[in-house]
């Protein structure tokens, strides 16, 4: 039988989908990226924000045709959407066979199994449990780096988020069990480790007592073949000395922190349920790049929140301009079903959230593109993602770039070079999120 397995959303969601087809896999399904010769499709599901919702709908429609053709003998949703919008999933899309919650993906063989008996399948777990399939992976990244998730659900309540009430409260994955993880991805060739949580920073708190993301770094750094370890998701207000120490001491660790703020100013913050205030993020972030010069720091920053005014959003623009953010997105503000943000006054009209967004996005555009430019003539270690099409040239990622969400190195080299490799490379020229440069000499681990 051959399954289709189309994944939606965040990286954390990912690292479900491929424990999912871990689990088939070993079960002797055949994967397949083929819906015309797939026999069952599972739909890993996201509800974050409104778009997210729309693609996850969108594809389970989509995906319905071939369930209604008689091609696929089974339709399931899973993750976020799914977990929160089970009852409408059944009622208004039948075609549809079986719906799991984010803590049940781990039943994803008997929901297979039963949906190809032609009984309609249903898991929802409480979503306080924490999973555990054994710890094995289909990784799908392309094998030279991977996610490594360290925890599940958040315990910040947010008052624009729906994650707690999809993903439950936060629990860490014990120590040991990450590193056997760990170990085993570097063992077949991972050699970059992205950590992630809805929430790093927290880690081991719930489990240990105490914050323990130093620890687990220590320990991952250990970890032979490993060259990278990159950090996301950390809450400016849970950052601590041992953890930013840590970062500074081991070379593994990329001085490479994304820390959310969302907003700078101090009603808004308030508002979206936040822990900080403009003035704890100026000394937080002063500190860590007085530690650590070379740390890049990226944020995200929601606009158009309820009861953002043109000061608000000046503010806010002159605070990035200020703080010189190495990376930067923006997202308009998504008012969420059952959050509080969702019901508060003065929602701000869709067209102003989003020149707010382009606003403060041309703001980024300069000071990335002069960033950049003060790296001309720098030497930095690349780690190769693959060659650009009838060029002499590679398309890599510095210390500075996580994948997917921040810029490239273009590499001009007429040297063969693999997906994987790290060469040390000399910039010779800026755009405004990616560099430009030349082999500077091989690097060996």
């Amino acid at each position: 039988m051959r399954i289709l397995f189309i994944s939606l959303g965040c990286d954390k969601n990912l690292v479900d989908s491929e424990e999912m087809l871990y689990l088939l896999r070993e079960k002797g399904y055949e994967i397949t990226d083929d819906e015309e010769n797939a026999d069952i499709i599972v739909v890993n599901t996201c509800c974050f924000i409104h778009d997210a919702k729309e693609e996850s709908i969108d594809t389970i429609l989509e995906m319905g045709k071939y369930r209604l053709s008689g091609k696929v003998k089974a339709l399931i949703v899973t993750g976020c959407l799914a977990q929160r919008y089970r009852e409408e999933i059944l009622k208004e899309i039948p075609e549809v066979d079986a719906v799991l919650g984010t803590a049940s993906y781990d039943d994803i063989l008997e929901a297979v199994e039963k949906t190809l008996k032609g009984e309609k399948y249903l898991s929802f777990r409480p979503t306080d449990r924490l999973v555990d399939t054994g710890g094995g992976r289909i990784i799908t990244t392309g094998g030279a780096y991977e996610y490594l998730r360290i925890a599940e659900g958040c315990a910040k309540h947010c008052t624009y988020c729906v994650i707690p009430k999809v993903r439950g409260g936060y629990r860490s994955i014990p120590m040991e069990r990450l590193l056997d993880t760990a170990r085993q991805m570097v063992g077949e060739g991972v050699k970059e480790l992205i950590v992630i949580a809805q929430e790093t920073t927290l880690y081991g708190t719930d489990l240990y007592g105490k914050k323990s993301l130093h620890i687990l770094l220590e320990k991952l750094c250990r970890i032979e073949g490993l060259v990278w370890i990159r950090l996301l998701y950390c809450y400016p207000e849970e950052i601590y000395p041992e953890l930013v120490d840590t970062i500074a001491r081991e070379p593994k660790i990329c001085h490479y922190l994304d820390l959310p703020i969302q907003h700078c100013s101090d009603s808004i913050l308030k508002r979206m349920g936040r822990k900080t205030t403009k003035a704890d993020l100026e000394r937080i972030i002063t500190e860590i790049r007085e530690r650590i010069p070379d740390m890049v720091i990226r944020t995200t920053l929601i606009t158009g929140f309820p009861g953002e005014t043109k000061e608000d959003h000046e503010e806010l623009m002159q605070f990035v301009a200020d703080m010189a953010f190495d990376r930067l997105g923006v997202f308009t503000y998504s008012p969420e079903e059952d959050t509080p943000a969702a019901a508060m006054e003065n929602q701000v009209p869709e067209e102003v959230k989003e020149q707010r967004k382009a606003e403060l996005m041309e703001l980024q555009q300069d000071i990335s593109l002069e960033l950049d430019q003060e790296r001309i003539g720098e030497e930095l270690l690349v780690f190769v993602e693959g060659k650009v099409a009838d060029e002499n040239a590679y398309v890599g990622r510095t210390y500075a770039d996580a994948p997917g969400i921040d810029g490239y190195i273009f590499v001009n080299t007429g040297e063969s070079l693999m997906t994987g490799d790290f060469v040390r490379v000399k910039v010779t020229g800026a755009l405004e999120y990616d560099l430009i440069g030349e082999i500077a000499d091989e690097y060996t681990e």
